[in-house]
């Protein structure tokens, strides 16, 4: 019988993270968006006004996956919620119950800091992921669409200038 182990990431971390998340990204057909480094992993997962928290998964102690998560807030509930940026399980250790145990260990955080609700999204076309995610009783939340401003967007917005 295999043991899984869940721990916060430390910033002697920051290697293995930005492996998984290139691995991730790999199997989301976005690794050419990947920019981040290790620096910019200590910095924002475990300096000082960190953004975010970061989980390793272990199997049989050796590092297998990961999840980073961070608390935000329901107006309409007055409570925080915790969002799940990103979960990933290498391939090789997928099926033996290691995204479960990362899922679960969120919960009991998200429990744990009062939180009213736990997100996250899912490419539409990854249905193994979200056949997994409803087993577990996760719903889409079909009625609201996501919408980002990133780059030279975001720029234009926060300085003013006007742009297409």
């Amino acid at each position: 019988m295999s043991m899984i182990s869940i721990s916060p990431a430390t910033s002697e971390d920051a290697a293995l993270l930005l492996g998984f998340i290139r691995d991730l990204a790999e199997y989301e057909r976005l690794a050419h968006a990947v920019t981040a480094t290790e620096e910019d992993l200590r910095r924002t997962l475990f300096g000082r006004d960190a953004y975010a928290r970061a989980l390793i998964a272990r199997l049989d102690g050796q590092p297998v996956g990961f999840a980073v998560y961070f608390f935000n807030y329901s107006t309409f509930l007055g409570r925080p919620g915790l969002y799940l940026e990103d979960l990933y399980v290498r391939p090789a250790a997928r099926r033996r119950g290691v995204a479960r145990s990362l899922l679960a260990h969120l919960a009991g955080i998200a429990l744990e800091h009062g939180c009213g609700r736990m997100e996250w999204a899912v490419l539409d076309w990854n249905e193994r992921a979200i056949g997994f995610y409803v087993s577990l009783g996760a719903s889409p939340n079909e009625e609201w669409t996501t919408y980002r401003l990133s780059s030279d967007a975001l720029r234009r917005l926060a300085t003013g200038r006007p742009g297409g």
